[in-house]
């Protein structure tokens, strides 16, 4: 299967030259194994980037291990098959790739770019990280005692502090409360044996997808998918993570001793397969996710000053979605910033944008899409595995436009009153003076 989509503007990607109104032909096939495959045919550099993900992230994390997805993630280039660590980052420096591995909530993912001409040797890399891992006690304890001391410096950071206490508050005993790089308490307790059963348990081809991009054939990079995943068991039984009840309204104020305050609302979200989530993007995109466009920016920063940073932005999940509010500001001037910010979200709540915020904000929602999404191989790979893991179709790129254009006044006005009409949860961390 194939789907043209056209990308209006003018420049240059890194990977992927695309002039004014040039096509872009994404193809969609399946291996002889029956991996499904999106991609971009490109031959203007001879370069080969491959995006991928597996269902399942830190949410897998077993009780009392919060952190072994984490130290998966950082594992999986330090040695696998014959190669211990410095011997495969030697290698992968040889062949001038990049390799790369991630845990999310809800998912595992990987990136490997590389010349075509290496790319027989570095895809056989890849498939060794991917099936092969080593495991090795030193650079494992190397990479736990990296993790613990950066458990060390979030305790002295008044944004993790807020962030840590919005998860606890929102999600409660949900796994997505739990931090997804880990913890010292399970990150501690973590041995060989867990990363080997995390391993088994994520990487496996039910829920993989995968983008590639650049200078590769359909019928030269099928066999090669098959060579790198096909060994990977089929399916393991992963825990079913329910949708998050959220709960919002308390205030909480947690003394730190800081020049700057941190404060932080939260709110509902839209989940991204939500039929409305164009309407919460717009509508948040106008109230702070615009940066200097924004309703928050424009009262909080340019008028009074009370702050540097100030936004706002929908975190979404498979299981969950909230709006998050933040601004970092002087501890004098933490009450003021709270009234301001709460005045602002009353009146989106009550009135929701304008016809001419709405017009303004379609334009720059679809005209930077390119540039903030697709100016890249690397990206556009990406963006072929976000279309799949929220099944937005193959043909989301073309209809994007289209699908924010519907978007009416009455639809912003209505979700911005059902998303910011309740008390949001609250959470100051800084020099309270309470």
């Amino acid at each position: 299967m194939k789907y043209v989509f056209l990308l209006l503007l003018g420049f240059v990607l890194p990977t992927v030259n695309i002039s004014s109104a040039q096509a872009v032909e994404i193809q969609q096939f399946t291996t002889p194994l029956g991996i499904k495959v999106y991609l971009v045919e490109n031959y203007t550099s001879p370069i080969i980037t491959l995006s991928y993900s597996f269902a399942g992230g830190a949410t897998q994390d077993p009780k009392g291990k919060v952190g072994a997805t984490r130290l998966l993630a950082a594992m999986l280039d330090e040695g696998a098959g014959e190669f211990d660590g410095p011997q495969f980052q030697a290698k992968t420096e040889e062949l001038g790739m990049e390799i790369g591995f991630s845990a999310g909530r809800d998912y595992f993912t990987g990136s490997m770019q590389t010349l075509s001409e290496n790319s027989k040797q570095s895809f056989n890399l890849l498939r060794l990280a991917l099936n092969q891992p080593r495991f090795d006690d030193q650079p494992m304890e190397r990479m736990r005692q990296a993790m613990l001391l950066g458990y060390k410096r979030a305790e002295n950071s008044p944004g993790s502090i807020a962030a840590k206490t919005i998860r606890s508050v929102l999600f409660k005993d949900h796994p997505y409360a739990r931090p997804t790089n880990g913890n010292a308490e399970g990150v501690a307790t973590l041995n060989r044996e867990d990363l080997v059963k995390i391993h088994r348990q994520l990487l496996v081809k039910k829920g993989l997808v995968i983008g590639v991009v650049g200078a590769i054939s359909q019928q030269e990079l099928a066999p090669v998918i098959d060579m790198v995943f096909g060994d990977l068991p089929e399916k393991s039984d992963l825990k079913t993570i329910t949708d998050a009840s959220l709960e919002f309204g308390e205030d909480i104020k947690k003394q730190f001793d800081t020049p700057q305050s941190i404060i932080s609302f939260a709110l509902p979200g839209l989940k991204r397969s939500d039929p409305d989530f164009f309407a919460a993007y717009i509508v948040n995109h106008i109230l702070g996710g615009g940066t200097f466009s924004s309703r928050l920016y424009n009262e909080v920063r340019e008028k009074r000053g009370l702050a540097y940073s100030v936004y706002s932005r929908i975190a979404t999940y498979s299981n969950a979605a909230f709006t998050l509010v933040s601004s970092a500001t002087a501890t004098d001037q933490v009450e003021k910033t709270i009234e301001i910010i709460s005045t602002e979200l009353k009146r989106m709540a009550d009135n929701g944008p304008t016809a001419t915020e709405l017009e303004a904000a379609k334009k720059y929602i679809i005209g930077s899409y390119a540039i903030r999404n697709l100016d890249s191989s690397l990206k556009v790979a990406s963006v072929l595995v976000a279309i799949q893991q929220v099944n937005l179709g193959i043909d989301y790129i073309d209809r994007r436009a289209q699908i924010i254009n519907s978007v009416t006044l009455e639809d912003v006005k209505r979700v911005a009153a059902k998303l910011l009409k309740q008390k949001p949860t609250m959470v100051v961390v800084g020099a309270t003076n309470s």
